[in-house]
């Protein structure tokens, strides 16, 4: 059997980066109610009702108020979601996403 040589070529791909992450931000308007925000973050953004409580307070206080850290695909999402309930409940609720 003669020696066959192979073309295939091993490649190493050293320069691997980890992906961004995306904070999730609340914005504070005088039209969606308290109890929506809570809603919100309960059912789309999965935190306990405690902490819901919590971070609408200090959306309302503050004007503003990271919601938390996630992938962009996550951020987006979830972002989108709550959009468009609100718009389905009349509210204009505001949130950004933004790399970390």
């Amino acid at each position: 059997m003669p020696n066959e040589q192979s073309s295939v070529r091993e490649r190493t791909n050293s320069d691997l980066k980890t992906p961004r992450r995306y904070i999730v931000i609340f914005l504070n308007d005088d039209f969606t109610t308290m109890e929506f925000v809570v809603t919100v973050l309960v059912t789309i953004f999965y935190k306990p009702v405690g902490e819901a409580g919590q971070l609408m307070l200090e959306v309302h206080k503050q004007g503003h108020a990271i919601i938390g850290t996630y992938s962009y695909d996550i951020a987006r999402t979830r972002t989108e979601r709550a959009i468009e309930l609100a718009r389905s409940k009349g509210f204009p609720l505001r949130i950004i996403y933004r790399p970390e």
